[in-house]
């Protein structure tokens, strides 16, 4: 039933067109009469009617003002406007106003009130189904968001069976897949992504993943019939469709959409990318098991050697103490030569196998613990201290791998010694401190260091006690005894090599300045670190 209210000062005028029908009989019903534009407002705010039929002319607020209230506040109601005069004017800004018709007065009849009161509510029913389409549309996508339905593919590599159930269940009740006869999946492997998102927030991580998966679904296609979803890890698994019933064509058609993600990862971020695919099915019930194949083939590939090939997946503790001491020493050249003979037992493995990127990922901590103790309010990229973790995407080998750590390490030598030599020190002082960080092992001394920068002893030796508030051979033996409590925390050498290795020609003279500089002699130190170990 059509609710309709009619409009006009006259109460004679309203009786004569509610007289005309009988509203009911023809699906309509008389919901309230108002005898100005005012109260009009006042009875649609209560309850908006599906009609109006309007007086053009009456007292404070005509017709014309009405109709383009309602337009405003109530954009659906179909407005009729009646008048006893032809005027254009009235006319034109009605119909401007979104009114369906308008009719003199004397020439109103039963008939053309009810013909244009059946187009009214015609119009209402065609836009009510409008309306629900659009709903159900807006709902549809709803559903069908990305989202939702990647959730729905990556469910598959964390709940097997249960997630094919949920995901058949999803697609059918959407419309999604639609057709479709074999079903396959890959899996999909960033490399290194360890690497690569360790130093990021959380916010930075789920953006690189949104922009590997958006990268990763322009290059194989629509969503809706193939699906990429994201597992964790930097690992990724892609739901193929097909109506195609030829095995060999879908496997095909897989195949190229692979290489076509691996290449899209590569050219637009840099990314190299490992993956393996799964058997087809003939049901989304079934593609669980397909991507199970597929995952573990990934992780044979990542995990290939690990206990055969080398019989470690991780830094040896002597490692990781001789790298943090050839660092916090500044000696480039043991440094160098201890990353090589770690890099000489992974030249069997590919870059992308975890035994790799976990000992690299430990050699990337021993900078980030060095660079802590250095610099312990500032971060690596705030400095510009090291190359970018980005170039670690295109790097395709081991060999590349080593070279770029070798790179990485030589620039935070470089940072540290910068260190050292820097502060407000002037630049005399600041040579003659780099010169004895880079000898200090060797027998100089302050004449050495003063032909070394061109510089006359007595002047460079008050320069120097002015600058750091010590003697040059109070400096120096700073430095070789700092450097000899590192040693001992090694754990590798005798007191007596270590004495010999800083620069100390007589260890009793080394016994001596340790005991005067630490308040302990060297081997008092050495068990307080194994108590400290315990």
């Amino acid at each position: 039933m059509f609710r309709v209210l009619l409009v006009d000062d006259e109460a004679l005028a309203r009786n004569d067109v509610k007289s005309m029908l009988d509203w009911e009989k023809y699906g309509f019903t008389i919901c309230g009469e108002a005898h100005n534009g005012s109260a009009a407002l006042s009875l649609m705010e209560r309850q908006p009617p599906h009609i109006a039929i309007i007086d053009v002319s009456m007292p404070s607020m005509n017709g014309v003002e009405l109709s383009r209230l309602i337009r405003e506040r109530f954009p659906k109601v179909k407005m009729i406007m009646l008048s006893s005069f032809d005027e254009y004017d009235y006319v034109r800004a009605c119909l401007i106003n979104g009114a369906m018709d308008y009719l003199l007065k004397h020439r109103l009849n039963a008939a053309s009130l009810l013909a244009l009161l059946n187009k009214a509510a015609r119009d209402l029913q065609v836009e009510e189904r409008e309306h629900e389409a659009r709903s159900a549309q807006i709902k549809m996508l709803e559903r069908l968001s990305p989202v939702i339905l990647r959730e729905y593919v990556a469910n598959l590599a964390r709940n097997g069976q249960e997630a094919g159930e949920e995901l058949h269940t999803y697609a059918r009740d959407n419309r999604l897949y639609a057709h479709s006869v074999n079903y396959g999946t890959a899996a999909v492997q960033l490399v290194p992504f360890q690497l690569l998102t360790e130093p990021f927030t959380d916010v930075q991580k789920n953006r690189f993943v949104q922009q590997a998966t958006d990268v990763m679904q322009m290059a194989i296609g629509d969503i809706y019939q193939r699906t990429v979803g994201y597992v964790g890890e930097g690992r990724f698994i892609v739901l193929f469709s097909s109506t195609e019933r030829s095995v060999h064509t879908v496997t095909t058609q897989i195949n190229q959409a692979m290489s076509s993600l691996s290449h899209s990862l590569e050219k637009f971020l840099n990314l190299k990318c490992i993956f393996a695919t799964g058997p087809l099915c003939g049901s989304l019930k079934q593609l669980g098991a397909s991507y199970g194949t597929a995952n573990q083939k990934i992780n044979d590939i990542l995990y290939q050697g690990t206990n055969a090939t080398i019989q470690r997946d991780s830094l040896f503790i002597e490692e990781q103490k001789q790298l943090l001491l050839f660092l916090e020493q500044l000696d480039g050249e043991k440094m160098n030569s201890m990353i090589s003979t770690i890099f000489a037992s992974l030249q069997s493995q590919p870059v992308y196998s975890m035994t790799v990127q976990v000992i690299v990922s430990e050699m990337l901590h021993i900078v980030e613990m060095a660079l802590k103790r250095h610099f312990p309010h500032a971060t690596i990229e705030d400095n510009n201290l090291l190359p970018s973790r980005s170039d670690l995407g295109r790097i395709g080998s081991v060999a590349e791998l080593e070279q770029w750590l070798l790179n990485y390490y030589a620039r935070i030598v470089e940072a540290l010694k910068k260190q050292h030599a820097g502060g407000s020190y002037s630049r005399h002082i600041s040579k003659a401190i780099q010169y004895i960080t880079d000898n200090y092992a060797s027998d100089i001394s302050l004449e050495m260091t003063a032909a070394v920068l061109n510089l006359n002893p007595s002047y460079l030796s008050r320069l120097f006690k002015e600058e750091t508030q010590m003697t040059f051979s109070e400096y120096l033996n700073r430095v070789r005894i700092k450097t000899s409590c590192m040693l001992m925390e090694s754990g590798v050498h005798s007191l007596k090599q270590i004495s010999s290795q800083v620069g100390f020609l007589n260890y009793t003279y080394f016994f001596k300045v340790f005991k005067a500089i630490t308040g302990m002699t060297p081997q008092a130190y050495a068990d307080s670190l194994k108590q400290s170990n315990k």
